[in-house]
């Protein structure tokens, strides 16, 4: 995993003013954490959407700021979007320490090509899309894999305890919670051969043998 930085200005502009900022193309920024005061900053819009694509909450991220001469190890904490563009409004950054673990949630993918789905027609099905680790910041995985090939049959599933970590890293979610599985095709009928079926059936209800005169 590449090593990722931003560098951030100090930011004077607070409260309803800010709107004014991101007319011009800067995103509002917060951070907090360990063993900092909090402060306001501010970032070129274009390269806090571009980091932000590539961290995520789960990757830490060098922060530097303009007139500092400390570097800040964080994660983005909260991410506020318009709710009709899905502009990104505002970062929340926290400050961690390198030596303190941390929790934080972890994508989970499946890759490949499962048998069941493969040769049988089913359908993988990932109600889990990810976990809550914990461990070391600079341990903090991008993504924990599956292999979609376990999936054997319709009657297997992938939990918690099948993800394989290394290191120091600790799954917080219950083993026994369900990541993914893969369900057999919903066979539906023919309406014709249904139509079939019950004018047989109506036929046969039907057929009563003829009363004869003796």
């Amino acid at each position: 995993m590449a090593d990722l930085s931003i560098g951030l200005d100090k930011r004077e502009i607070t409260g309803k003013k800010v709107a004014e900022l991101r007319r011009t193309g800067i995103t509002p920024i917060h951070m907090y954490g360990a063993e900092i005061d909090s402060m306001t900053l501010q970032c070129e819009s274009v390269q806090i959407d571009r980091l932000v694509l590539q961290a995520g909450t789960n990757i830490p991220v060098t922060v530097s700021v303009s007139g500092n001469d400390d570097d800040h190890l964080c994660f983005v904490r909260e991410i506020q979007y318009h709710p009709v563009t899905e502009k990104i409004l505002h970062v929340d950054f926290i400050k961690v320490s390198a030596e303190q673990k941390v929790r934080v949630e972890v994508p989970v993918r499946v890759e490949g090509m499962s048998p069941a789905v493969r040769t049988m027609g089913g359908t993988l099905l990932q109600p889990l899309q990810s976990v809550t680790v914990e461990a070391l910041p600079m341990d903090i995985p991008a993504v924990l894999q599956l292999q979609a090939e376990l999936l054997l049959d319709f009657e297997t599933n992938l939990y918690v305890q099948d993800i394989p970590i290394s290191g120091d890293l600790t799954i917080i979610n219950a083993e026994n919670e369900m990541v993914a599985t893969v369900v057999a095709p919903r066979i539906e009928r023919d309406p014709v051969l249904e139509s079939a079926d019950d004018d047989s059936e109506i036929s046969e209800e039907g057929s009563e043998e003829p009363e004869t005169e003796e």
